[in-house]
């Protein structure tokens, strides 16, 4: 039996799709879009991530550190 799964996710994801994705709320996922570590793309009034720099932003901050928002 093969347990891998295909997750298609747009180019750009805004604050929901962020939360929806690590599982989190959407306030959650704003103060994480907010902090300094955080690789936002502020487009006007809203916050936006590339999708490869979020993986990358995930890749780099899934050592078991914690992260300060």
């Amino acid at each position: 039996m093969d347990d891998s799964r295909t997750i298609t996710v747009p180019k750009v994801m805004n604050a929901s799709q962020v939360a929806e994705y690590l599982g989190i709320s959407k306030q959650g996922a704003y103060n994480l879009m907010n902090s300094a570590s955080f690789p936002t793309l502020r487009v006007g009034k809203r916050l936006l991530v590339s999708t490869d720099r979020f993986l990358e932003w995930i890749g780099e901050h899934s050592d078991n550190n914690k992260i300060k928002v």
